[in-house]
């Protein structure tokens, strides 16, 4: 298809709300997983302990913690105090926390930072979300769902790869990163307008999305999300250390993979909306799903560093394919007076599992060793892409 047949995705290039929105969407992967390519060089700056050995592991999937916890308070207060406060308050509040891990010498303070910058990421991504649904809808919002994931994964490419390089001078510098979004703040601030707050009771007489059983729809949306992300947040959180197994201990080239992985996605997602088009959401998912299968096989299957590249590719992009549709279908069937609860449900599944994703994969690593639980990832990924499939093949089309 052509652009002529996406008039949105034109449309959205020109929207300065919509480039607002992208850029608090990158902040996402830059929360996590920026710092993941220094986490060898940091485990060698502090005494070689099994608990330290968790807290370093941990610094990664911390901020997750903090948004489970601070989710549903951010909802809240979206609805209440408004959408706009919530992102400038949550965006200076990430620069600051994300890099005082550049002075900070103690692990617990560190960590601790790394939390503070969890409540940071929740109201940025609580009010991004509500926010892409009041402005946006029909496939204006999945085109610019799909972008998302695209500005994610782009970013995400440039903030690992820059750590990356950085963690080969020095463990600490890949913090700095954090710093950056400051440098859009003043632009943020211009394009984003509060969405009129209209009377509670005139949402739901007009809303078609508020029937019943919309928070159930939602509800099974964002736990098909969490657990895609658990799975996916293995990369980041254990893939240094793969790469260390197999002789490839260089951060640079920790950040080079992911990198792949990023672009890949970046790449993936930008046919989200047309490949939509075509077999419809199901498709997607099955397709998405089934490609994720396919680089968990990979990575562990092989053992040098193009099948590596090769595998990490095909999981991100099989993820890009995959997570657009929870996010677009989630606010395109949720009531308007309710869309800050609904925002903080997507947030929290995406964060929950990004936090269960070390806590489930550092064990079954343990236990059963990398191969298998590769390969055993890559099973579970094909039987749920056998699901979609088989309801999209019933159905003709979702």
């Amino acid at each position: 298809m052509t652009e002529t047949e996406f008039p949105e995705s034109k449309a959205l290039r020109h929207d300065p709300r919509a480039l607002a929105l992208l850029l608090a969407a990158s902040l996402t992967v830059m929360a996590a997983a920026t710092i993941s390519p220094a986490l060898p060089g940091l485990e060698r700056q502090f005494p070689d302990t099994a608990a330290n050995a968790w807290l370093i592991r941990l610094l990664v999937p911390a901020p997750s913690l903090a948004v489970i916890l601070t989710a549903a308070l951010c909802g809240i207060a979206a609805e209440r105090i408004g959408r706009r406060p919530l992102l400038l308050t949550g965006i200076t509040l990430f620069a600051l926390a994300g890099s005082a891990g550049l002075v900070l010498q103690d692990l617990n303070h560190m960590l601790a930072s790394r939390l503070v910058l969890g409540v940071a990421l929740a109201l940025i991504m609580t009010a991004q979300s509500a926010l892409l649904g009041d402005y946006f809808s029909g496939a204006a919002l999945h085109a610019l769902s799909g972008a998302q994931v695209a500005a994610r994964n782009f970013g995400g490419f440039a903030f690992i790869t820059l750590a990356g390089a950085l963690a080969s001078l020095s463990a600490r510098l890949p913090f700095a990163i954090y710093a950056l979004p400051t440098l859009v703040l003043p632009f943020m601030a211009r394009a984003i307008t509060e969405p009129p707050r209209r009377i509670r009771g005139d949402r739901i007489a007009t809303d078609p999305a508020a029937a019943p059983g919309w928070g159930l729809g939602v509800g099974l949306l964002s736990l098909g999300q969490m657990l895609v992300t658990t799975i996916f947040f293995t990369m980041p959180t254990q893939l240094p250390f793969y790469l260390e197994v197999r002789g490839y201990a260089e951060p640079a080239l920790t950040g080079a993979v992911l990198g792949v992985l990023m672009i890949a996605g970046g790449i993936s997602a930008l046919f989200y909306p047309r490949l939509r088009a075509r077999i419809g959401n199901l498709g997607n998912w099955a397709i998405g799903l089934a490609l994720m299968a396919l680089g968990f096989a990979l990575l562990v299957s092989g053992s040098d560093i193009a099948t590596i590249g090769t595998a990490a590719a095909a999981i991100g992009a099989g993820y890009a394919l995959t997570i657009p549709g929870f996010t677009a279908l989630s606010l395109q069937h949720s009531p308007a007076h309710r869309r800050g609860t609904m925002a903080a449900m997507l947030t929290a599944s995406v964060f929950l599992g990004q936090f269960l994703s070390p806590l489930l994969s550092i064990p079954a690593i343990a236990h059963w060793g990398w191969q298998a639980s590769g390969l055993g990832l890559a099973g579970l990924l094909a039987a749920a892409a056998l699901v979609p499939a088989a309801f999209a093949l019933r159905s003709g089309r979702s």
